[in-house]
């Protein structure tokens, strides 16, 4: 499987931006998808994840309210709306997605295949 993230840039605190990724060589459309994203000098971390079937979707506290996470089955596209951007939110932001498992978590460990990232900065 292969997944590219993409729709990263600069962007100033307070503007939006929405991020996609494809997947390549899989029923990605079946399967679990999640974005993580890893800021300079800290470790990669998650912060959304969506099931197969797009029905149960789940954001960590550092960006409830402000992402969300969906997905377009026709279109195998997975994305991240993001609002409200501050520094903080600078990263490198990745997609993942488990190997044949439809169920959404923000459990880091059930994540199996990975995409080139895609770099977000946020200027205050």
């Amino acid at each position: 499987v292969q997944l590219q993230a993409s729709g990263g840039g600069l962007v100033q605190a307070g503007d939006s931006l929405r991020l996609s990724c494809v997947a390549f060589g899989a029923p990605f459309h079946q399967y679990a998808v999640g974005w993580f994203r890893q800021a300079p000098g800290e470790e990669r971390v998650i912060i959304a994840a969506i099931s197969g079937s797009g029905r149960r979707r789940y954001h960590s506290d550092s960006v409830k309210d402000r992402f969300t996470i969906s997905r377009d089955r026709n279109s195998r596209m997975v994305y991240l709306q993001m609002n409200s951007l501050k520094p903080e939110d600078t990263a490198v932001y990745y997609c993942a997605t488990p190997r044949r498992s439809t169920v959404a978590t923000l459990l880091p460990e059930f994540y199996d295949y990975w995409g080139q990232g895609t770099l977000v900065t946020v200027s205050s």
